[in-house]
This record gives structure tokens, C-alpha cells and sequence, in this order.
């Protein structure tokens, strides 16, 4: 057996972690294997993977549908060029998704993870635009909280974010717009709403025909805390932008497959986008890869005699054959029956568990969507830095539960495998939380 030491003071030696600061952070967990929402450490912990290890553990881990897929592709084809070249996991995984998304969103351009999707739907719509012979239209919109991915342009519509200060020269200006923030029972969720739309009809006024695209997280803004809104806004927000003639891009990355309740969120509030981006639980979890699938209309205007229309973008991994069986092996799962109603149940237990977990002066905000819950903890230092976030963190890890707040936000989003019995273990280490340290 691997001594869990020897790999820690490896790790400790050469590993640069994501979202870290190494020098005061807790030494890493070293994990040996996996089965559904338990990881298991090498020093024999079992812990409750509550946040779906970063949201794209849609069915499990290890789940051996996936498993033996990836496998017998492996012994087939494991990767081609993609450039001139074409195979069977990648038609079929488009063929299917097209069928499940709503009107002509059909076109897919592959890519590795969300935030490159992004990047690739803000440069279709720059493209677009100039293809058109409408150049003007090169500005941006996108709404304050907005987290979209690290690359530059990502990191551009996610400025408001507060992560990425460091390189603000490095960004191109975007217009952010209020975002109307909402949870079960908030008084001023049509005020909010209001505010936030005239913002957005100054905009339209003033510069809509130098604008080419929006871009937002539908329904639920996940790393600014997830902050949630409802269609009804959604629906607004689509009907002023296409008059406008402006190009609506969904950023569903996090929300999509099921996360929101429907399949997808933009299905949930009932638009349907110009382009929409999907990563995370695209291949379960399994391996990177990411989709930007745009209207016919969009691939349309990319069509000509010579290279000057085309997209000139790729990656050396696109539509890897290994990921789009991964991917079409968890699409199965997520349409089976079974899964189904485990996500509707899931909702359901964290309506109970959620609003009835007992009143607390600094618990605020509670609120369900799909098998998202969260609520805040108010404190002097809210935001993604507040120390409240580690605290708690080192505390559910204390109890061997995987659950990472952000800063000052608490929340869910486990696997669709999750068991009652591991949920109520959640929720009940959580009230411990709530007496004895918030």
C-alpha cells in the first residue's frame, strides 16, 4: 500500500494547487480510489462528496457504465485529428444533444472545459458580427458576479467577480449589468428585477447596435455563491435583448444536465439562446471536454470560398473519442429513469432538510434549485475571501464531508447518487456547524 505521507511530502514538493494558497493552506487529502459520493483517502477515511468533486460528478465516481465505455473505446480509437477527420462518439454525442436542446441549437464546435467554451462562444460572436459586415458590434454585456473561467476573455465578463485583479490590464472592457439576486421568500425580488432591466434598456438605448453579445449563467451564478434568479427574469432579459438584435449566449457550464432540475437550464426558463456553452458534467466527470453549440444561423455566416469567414480556432484534443463515449455513456444515465427521479428526490429532501434546519441570526438567504442548495452566513467579511469559508470548510472535513463553501456561502450539489441516509448525514453535521461555530 502507497504510504499517504510519502505522496503528501511529494505533493508538498512539486504540486501547484488550483484555488490555494500554499502557505497557509492544510496539507492535501491523498485519495486512493472512489465509488459514488465516497472518496476514499489512503489513511482510510471515507469522505461524503458533497460537491460533486467541483460539479462534474453528475452519476457517481467510478460508475462502471462509464468505466467500461471508456474502455472499450480505448481499445478502438483513443484520439484523431479532428481536422479533416471525423468519427462515430462525436456525431452520435451531437446528434443527441441537438435532439434534447430546444429549436435549431445544432451546430457544435469542441473544445477541453468551460472556460475555453466561453472564449469560444465570445469569439464566434465577434466573428459574426464582422462576417456580417457589421464590425461595430464588438462590445459585451454581462451581468456583475458573473464567474465565466480564467482564460482572458472569461475572465473579462468575470471581472466583477473580485477574482482576478491581478490582471485587469491584461482584460478588454465589458458592460456589467445589476444582477437580481433572489431566494425562497425575498420580499424585493421584483424591485430588484426592475432596476436590473432598465439598466439594461440604458444600454440597448445608447450602444445596442455596437453590442454583439450577452452572456450569463442562466438561473444560477455558481462561483460568486450560488446566486440565483428566476425565469421570469430570464425571460425579460431575452425578449429585450433580441429586439435589440443582439446575440444571447448561455454560459451553462455549471447548470446544465440536470443541475437546475430540467436538463438544462435555458429549458427550465423557457429561452432559447443564440449559443450555449457545456462543460463540467459533459463526460461525468471522467475526462475534459467542452461544447459550444451555437443556432445554424450563427454557422451560416462562417461559410465562404476562402479561409477569410472561417473560425480559425482549435484544440489538439477536440472531440476526443475517449470523451465523447464518456459523454455519451453519461447521457444515458441521465436520461435513465432511475436518475431521474434521484434528482427530483434530491430536491425535494434539501427543501425539507434546508428550511428545516433551525433559525439562526446569521443564517440567511436559504434556497433550492434542483439539487443546488444554499444559504449565507452573515459576516463582516462576506464575500469569496471571508475567513468564515475556511473555517467551515476544515470543520466538514473534520467530519469528513467534502462540502467547500464559497466564502461566505454555503452550499450542495451532490451526485445524483447520493443516498437519504448520506444527505441527512450532511445536513445534520450542518446544524452541528450552525450551534457550534457559526
Amino acid at each position: 500500500m502507497t504510504n499517504a505521507k510519502n505522496i503528501v511530502a511529494a505533493d508538498l514538493k512539486h504540486v501547484w494547487h488550483p484555488f490555494t494558497q500554499a502557505g497557509i493552506s492544510p496539507d492535501p487529502v491523498p485519495i486512493s480510489h472512489a465509488k459514488g459520493t465516497v472518496l476514499y483517502s489512503h489513511d482510510g477515511r471515507e469522505i461524503l462528496d458533497m460537491i460533486s468533486s467541483w460539479w462534474v460528478t453528475l452519476h457517481g465516481h467510478a460508475h462502471p457504465k462509464i468505466v467500461n465505455a471508456i474502455a472499450e473505446q480505448a481499445g478502438k480509437l483513443e484520439q484523431v485529428i479532428f481536422g479533416g477527420f471525423t468519427h462515430q462518439p462525436a456525431v452520435t454525442l451531437i446528434e443527441r444533444l441537438s435532439a434534447l436542446l430546444p429549436d435549431d441549437l445544432d451546430r457544435a464546435f469542441f473544445s477541453d472545459d468551460g472556460s475555453t467554451a466561453v472564449e469560444i462562444s465570445l469569439k464566434l460572436a465577434h466573428q459574426y458580427w464582422r462576417n456580417l459586415g457589421k464590425p461595430e458590434r464588438c462590445q459585451y454585456l454581462a451581468f456583475e458576479g458573473g464567474y465565466h473561467g480564467d482564460t482572458v476573455g472569461a475572465m473579462s465578463l468575470g471581472s466583477s467577480s473580485g477574482l482576478f485583479a491581478h490582471w485587469q490590464n491584461m482584460m478588454f472592457p465589458v458592460t456589467m449589468l445589476p444582477y437580481p439576486q433572489t431566494w425562497q421568500g425575498d420580499p424585493q425580488i421584483e424591485q430588484k428585477e426592475a432596476e436590473a432591466l432598465a439598466k439594461l434598456d440604458e444600454h440597448l438605448a445608447r450602444q445596442g447596435d455596437q453590442t454583439a453579445a450577452l452572456i450569463m449563467e442562466p438561473l444560477c451564478q455558481g462561483a460568486s455563491g450560488m446566486r440565483m434568479c428566476r425565469p421570469e427574469f430570464l425571460r425579460a432579459v431575452a425578449e429585450k435583448i433580441r429586439a435589440a438584435e443582439v446575440l444571447l449566449i448561455y454560459d451553462e457550464v455549471m447548470t446544465g444536465f440536470g443541475r437546475t432540475g430540467e436538463l438544462f437550464a435555458c429549458q427550465k426558463a423557457g429561452v432559447t439562446p443564440d449559443m450555449i456553452c457545456l462543460s463540467k458534467g459533459l463526460t461525468g466527470g471522467f475526462l475534459p471536454m467542452s461544447l459550444t453549440i451555437c443556432r445554424e444561423q450563427i454557422f451560416q455566416a462562417f461559410l465562404g470560398d476562402t479561409l477569410e469567414k472561417a473560425f480559425a480556432h482549435g484544440h489538439s484534443f477536440t472531440a476526443n473519442p475517449l470523451a465523447c463515449a464518456a459523454s455519451l455513456a453519461s447521457l444515458d444515465l441521465l436520461l435513465d429513469e432511475e436518475t431521474t427521479r434521484r434528482r427530483l428526490a434530491i430536491e425535494a429532501f434539501h427543501t425539507e432538510r434546508l428550511f428545516g434546519l433551525p433559525d439562526h441570526p446569521r443564517v440567511t438567504k436559504r434556497r433550492v434549485l434542483g439539487t443546488i442548495a444554499a444559504f449565507n452566513i452573515e459576516c463582516d467579511d462576506a464575500g469569496y475571501a471571508s475567513k468564515t469559508g475556511p473555517r467551515l470548510r476544515d470543520y466538514f472535513m473534520e467530519h469528513n464531508l467534502l462540502v467547500r463553501p464559497l466564502g461566505n456561502v454555503v452550499y450542495l450539489l451532490p451526485p445524483y447518487c447520493t443516498t437519504d441516509d448520506q444527505l441527512n448525514r450532511t445536513y445534520d453535521v450542518i446544524e452541528q456547524a450552525m450551534a457550534e461555530i457559526i
